[in-house]
C-alpha cells in the first residue's frame, strides 16, 4: 500500500514539472531577434539592438541622424557645424560636445555611455582600438579610393547604414523619396528659365600660399552629380581621377570654362574675388566675368553632407540661377 503511495506521489510531482514545462514552451529565446549589423570600412559591426544614444564625430553622421528624426547623444565640433551645415532640423539643447573632430575627448564620450560610435577613416582609424572599448564602433570612409563609386553613391550607402544602425529604414527610404521630388522640381523650374546656358562649373576658393586657390568639383563629385540631377551640365573635366572630388587651379585655370556659367561660395573673411582677384586682368577678361555670368552661391553654402544638405544645395542654386 505505501509503495502505491509513494508512486501516485512520484507521478503527481512529475505531471506538476511537465505542466510547468509547458507553461514555459510560448516564451520562445528571442535573443538576437532585434540584432542590427552595419557595415564600415571596418568590417562588420553588430549591435543587440537598433542604437539608442549615439556619438558622431563628423558633421555628415550628425546630419544624417537629424534627417532620421533622431538628435545625437554626443557630437564633435559643434561649436563650427552650424558655420557650415545649414539645415532643418537643427541640433537641440540635448547634445554633448565631444571635443574637436580630430582629436574628440574620450573622457566625455565614454561619460554618456553611447550604444554606438560613428567616426570617419581619414581622422578616427588610428583611435578605432580606443574607441571600441567604450563602445560598438563603425567608420566610414566618404571619400573612397574605388573609381567606381562616387562620392554621391557613398553618401546614399552611408546614410542607409546609419539609418539601419538607428531601426530607422523606412524614414531613410522616404528621406530620400522627397529628395528625389526635389531635384525633379528644381530641374524643372531651370528649364523653364531659360538659362542661356546650362553649362556650369562649381567652385569653392580660398587664400593659397602665394596666390588664390581656387577648387572646381569634378563629375565625381556629391555637388556636382546634384546639378546633373536638376539639369545643369559641369563640364569640368579633369585630367586624374581625383579622390576628393575636386580638382585645384589658380585663375588662369579657368580660362577653359570661361563660357560656362561659374557657381562658387567663399567665405566672408577670405573673399578672394573681392580682395585678391578684384582688379585681376585674367579674372576680369573671362567671359563670364564680362557677361555677368558670376553666381554666389552665398558662405554658408555646404557642398558636401548628407540629403538635408543636398536640398539646401538645390535651393541655393536654383535661388541664385532663376531669381537672381
Amino acid at each position: 500500500m505505501k509503495q502505491g503511495i509513494i508512486f501516485v506521489l512520484i507521478m503527481s510531482l512529475l505531471l506538476a514539472a511537465c505542466s510547468s514545462n509547458a507553461e514555459e514552451t510560448p516564451t520562445e529565446n528571442t535573443e538576437g531577434d532585434n540584432q542590427v549589423t552595419i557595415t564600415g570600412v571596418n568590417g562588420e559591426v553588430t549591435l543587440d539592438a537598433p542604437a539608442q544614444k549615439v556619438v558622431v564625430l563628423e558633421w555628415t553622421y550628425a546630419e544624417n541622424l537629424l534627417a532620421l528624426g533622431i538628435q545625437p547623444t554626443g557630437m564633435a565640433d559643434m561649436a563650427s557645424y552650424g558655420d557650415y551645415v545649414n539645415i532643418e532640423p537643427q541640433l537641440d539643447e540635448s547634445v554633448t560636445d565631444v571635443g574637436g573632430r580630430q582629436e574628440p575627448n574620450l573622457e566625455v564620450i565614454a561619460s554618456l555611455e553611447p550604444d554606438l560610435i560613428i567616426g570617419v577613416s581619414f581622422r578616427h582609424n588610428e583611435m578605432l582600438t580606443e574607441l571600441e572599448s567604450i563602445a560598438p564602433t563603425v567608420i566610414f570612409n566618404p571619400y573612397p579610393e574605388d573609381e567606381s563609386i562616387n562620392l554621391y553613391q557613398e553618401m546614399e550607402m552611408t546614410f542607409n547604414e546609419m539609418a539601419k544602425a538607428v531601426g530607422k529604414e523606412a524614414e531613410a527610404v522616404d528621406v530620400l523619396a522627397t529628395l528625389e521630388n526635389k531635384y525633379e522640381a528644381a530641374k524643372a523650374e531651370i528649364e523653364a528659365a531659360n538659362l542661356a546656358t546650362i553649362d556650369v562649373i562649381l567652385t569653392l576658393a580660398y587664400s593659397g600660399p602665394q596666390a588664390p586657390e581656387i577648387r572646381v568639383f569634378t563629375p565625381h563629385s556629391m555637388a556636382s552629380i546634384i546639378l546633373e540631377k536638376i539639369g545643369l551640365n559641369n563640364v569640368h573635366e579633369p585630367d586624374q581621377f581625383e579622390i576628393f572630388g575636386s580638382s585645384t587651379f589658380n585663375v588662369e585655370g579657368l580660362v577653359k570654362y570661361e563660357e560656362a556659367n561659374y557657381l562658387y561660395t567663399v567665405p566672408d573673411e577670405d573673399n578672394i574675388y573681392d580682395n585678391q582677384l578684384k582688379g585681376n586682368k585674367v579674372w576680369e577678361n573671362l567671359a563670364f566675368v564680362k557677361e555677368d555670368r558670376v553666381y554666389d552661391l552665398g558662405p554658408d553654402t555646404w557642398l558636401y553632407g548628407g540629403p538635408l544638405s543636398a536640398g539646401t544645395l538645390i535651393d541655393q542654386i536654383t535661388d541664385t540661377l532663376v531669381n537672381e
